[in-house]
């Protein structure tokens, strides 16, 4: 089909795309797979591939097979994309939150965005809070020391957990 494109027949050039298409998304697909990190769609190289097919045509050895012409086109222009983009490898953060330093923070420090968080919160709350969440103490302690049944223990601490955490996503913004 190339062959009769190349002496000028149109209808012979589009069955040729039309050919030729199917195999070069799978070999993109294939160079995408094999290059993590790209950053970009399989059928980026593909359109690329048709353009540079289409300019080179003329440069195409006729007493050769045209699949490995093809194939170096498409995986020279998967290589031209890595470098126009740069290899970058994409790293999802939970995979290394471990792994990362915290910044160092005081104790006094610590102690005061503690208090600043806990001073939103009711009197009832803010002892629970502290007392599980900060002091240690078991549920039951609290329970006891508060007059309070384990399960109310655990719904305010609960509830004052969700407080805090709806009043820090809204400081967040």
């Amino acid at each position: 089909m190339l062959r009769g494109a190349i002496a000028g027949d149109a209808a012979a050039y589009h069955r040729f795309l039309g050919a030729v298409t199917p195999y070069l998304r799978a070999t993109a697909r294939r160079q995408f797979a094999r290059m993590p990190g790209t950053g970009g769609d399989p059928e980026d190289i593909v359109q690329e591939v048709l353009l540079a097919i289409h300019l080179k045509r003329h440069t195409w050895d006729q007493a050769r097979a045209i699949g490995p012409w093809i194939a170096a086109i498409t995986r020279n222009k998967a290589i031209d994309m890595l470098r126009r983009r740069g290899r970058q490898a994409e790293i999802p953060i939970e995979d290394v939150i471990e792994q990362l330093p915290a910044e160092p923070v005081s104790a006094g420090e610590e102690a005061r965005d503690v208090d600043r968080m806990l001073a939103m919160l009711n009197p009832r709350q803010r002892d629970i809070i502290r007392s599980v969440s900060v002091n240690g103490y078991s549920i039951r302690e609290v329970a006891d020391r508060l007059e309070m049944t384990e399960g109310a223990v655990r719904v305010a601490l609960h509830r004052a957990l969700k407080a805090l955490a709806a009043r820090y996503r809204s400081d967040a913004k």
